[in-house]
């Protein structure tokens, strides 16, 4: 077994014992999906949100690609594919980090505190900007509209054939090497 095969699954196991429900698209668990909810007293706060991840083959040395599968209104996110920022994951990862570095601290953190001057979604960043508290408005209701119904997907088991339903098939997650 290689060194980077170890850290995969050395990294899997802890993302799978952790609170996130994680869901395997292929077997050397390189793809897979993480339901990840909003931070707490944050706009984001009550929504869910199912994240593919992509492990490219040079992982850890080289950061995952993530993205969100059901909309998000966020500055440093693409509303149609879900991609998350570049230089979010990529100034700051390092081959020391694992996966639940992902979920417990990076995502938390850009949905916390926004870039707004490195936008992949201007009319969020415009907003934020302009109208904090319209900014805000508008991701609560994102979060109700896209979001809730993955919680309760989430907390029902209802989805878990792991085709993508109608709320998550908002793009698929672009190559973002």
């Amino acid at each position: 077994m290689t060194t980077p095969k170890r850290r995969i699954e050395k990294d899997m196991m802890e993302l799978m014992m952790s609170d996130h429900e994680v869901s395997l698209v292929d077997d050397n668990m390189q793809q897979f999906y993480v339901m990840f909810k909003g931070p707490r007293d944050t706009p984001y706060e009550g929504g869910t949100w199912k994240v593919r991840v992509e492990l490219p083959d040079q992982y850890p040395i080289k950061s995952p690609s993530i993205g969100f599968t059901n909309k998000i209104y966020h500055p440093n996110i693409d509303e149609s594919s879900g991609s998350v920022c570049l230089d979010v994951i990529n100034q700051t990862w390092s081959p020391m980090f694992g996966l639940l570095n992902i979920f417990e601290e990076f995502l938390p953190h850009l949905l916390r505190y926004a870039n707004p001057s490195d936008p992949l979604n201007a009319d969020a960043s415009g907003l934020m900007n302009k109208d904090i508290d319209q900014y805000t408005e508008t991701v609560k209701q994102y979060v109700k509209k896209y979001a809730q119904a993955q919680q309760e997907v989430a907390e029902n088991g209802a989805d878990d054939d792991g085709d993508d339903d109608e709320l998550s098939d908002v793009g698929s997650l672009s190559d973002i090497d």
